[in-house]
């Protein structure tokens, strides 16, 4: 590899990660394609992972270990480790899934190969905690159109696992997105804006390796419970998960230059995304719970005057 700069960067953020964090590492460390950086950022975890990825990076040099002074949330952690990236490529890899030893080298091929391919990803197998295979699993939805308004419209209508986003990217591709946002499911838009940039490529092999767990926050599948995970700085906050995620759609739209059939075709399938009974009602919510919050906080506002009014008359008297 000697002292030249590295094509690829790995991102691997994690928080409370002990369980499968070594079997990540092996399988990222295992790889045949070697000049990568692996970029650790800790989300201020109260396990193990401190210890163990000190200990990695000691062995091995490819390795940059951070650690925040306090749990982020996901998404902001996600952003860092690409932000502290200067690379030609990057790769997201989660704490609790593996990748085979031919992974990174099979994507340089491709995207060295494919300059309108902004994305490679592979097929996939699936575990269970203990990695006990479960089954194969080829990442929905379909993204093999030329054209990008129909890659845009499957990833926003039929969102599945969005694995595709752990495969390798180009990093400039990247850079022009809005990145991981903080509310749910902002992957997905992440993909949709992604296709918008560039094609897909999808490696028919199985080189990716996705386990299903009790512990992922996708198991609770209420999106407001979620929006804590997500980012902590919410705390407190009057957050709408659905608008948030209607209107990164549309930015991902307005920021890609698209010509006058794809921007109404992109347009029309936000229209028919708005259509769908769940998100309409998800939307209304979204916007009867802001109202109780707002309620809520000018009452307490009120109480906390009044309280201080009866007290400055007490002190007159």
């Amino acid at each position: 590899m000697g002292n030249s700069k590295p094509r690829v960067t790995v991102g691997l953020p994690v928080f409370d990660a002990e369980k499968y964090l070594t079997q990540a590492l092996d399988s990222i460390l295992a790889q045949t394609y070697s000049d990568f950086d692996l970029i650790i950022s800790d989300n201020a975890s109260t396990d193990r992972t401190h210890e163990i990825c000190q200990a990695y990076a000691a062995k091995d040099k490819r390795i940059l270990y951070y650690r925040n002074e306090k749990n982020l949330g996901v998404a902001p952690n996600l952003n860092r480790v690409f932000e502290l990236s200067s690379t030609e490529y990057f790769k997201w890899a989660p704490n609790d899934d593996l990748i085979t030893p031919e992974f990174l080298s099979r994507c340089v091929e491709v995207l060295d190969r494919n300059p309108s391919v902004v994305l490679c990803y592979s097929r996939a197998k699936i575990i269970d905690e203990h990695s006990s295979y479960i089954g194969d699993y080829v990442p929905g939805p379909d993204t093999s159109s030329p054209k990008r308004y129909e890659r845009f419209r499957n990833l926003i209508l039929h969102p599945e696992y969005a694995i595709q986003q752990m495969g390798l990217v180009r990093s400039e591709a990247l850079k022009r997105t809005g990145l991981h946002q903080c509310f749910p499911s902002s992957d997905e838009i992440l993909l949709a804006e992604l296709a918008l940039l560039g094609e897909f490529y999808e490696i028919p092999e199985r080189l990716y390796v996705y386990r299903l767990h009790p512990e992922q926050s996708t198991k609770e599948k209420k999106q407001r419970a979620r929006v804590l995970f997500f980012d902590t700085s919410l705390a407190g906050k009057i957050v709408l998960p659905k608008w948030r995620y209607f209107s990164a759609s549309l930015r991902a739209i307005s920021r890609t230059p698209l010509r006058g059939r794809e921007a109404l075709c992109c347009y029309a399938t936000l229209v028919r995304w708005l259509l769908v009974p769940a998100h309409f009602r998800a939307l209304g919510k979204d916007l009867l719970i802001a109202a109780g919050q707002l309620i809520a906080h000018a009452f307490v506002r009120s109480k906390g005057k009044l309280r201080q009014a009866t007290r400055g008359r007490e002190v007159a008297n």
